[in-house]
């Protein structure tokens, strides 16, 4: 049962990465703004955005972790690449 969660989570993270601020900003425009009529599934999904988005800031800004592992990322290791090309 665990790993089926996992995999939900993971799914949903890669599926809502680059969709969660266009649904953050735009649904509550759509009901609010243009009459748009609300649906349960839509605000669930709503929702998972904002918990998403609350989950970036707080790990990024409050716990000053990257997603990187250590070593992994040449920002902030010390060591860079040299320039391609």
């Amino acid at each position: 049962m665990n790993k089926l969660f996992r995999e939900i989570y993971g799914a949903g993270i890669l599926f809502f990465y680059y969709f969660k601020w266009l649904m953050i900003i735009g649904y509550p425009a759509l009901v609010y703004g243009l009459d748009y009529p609300r649906w349960w599934v839509m605000d669930l999904l709503w929702l998972y955005c904002v918990l998403l988005a609350v989950k970036d800031f707080v790990w990024k800004f409050i716990l000053k972790r990257s997603y990187c592992e250590e070593g992994s990322c040449s920002r902030g290791t010390g060591k860079s690449h040299p320039p391609k090309g």
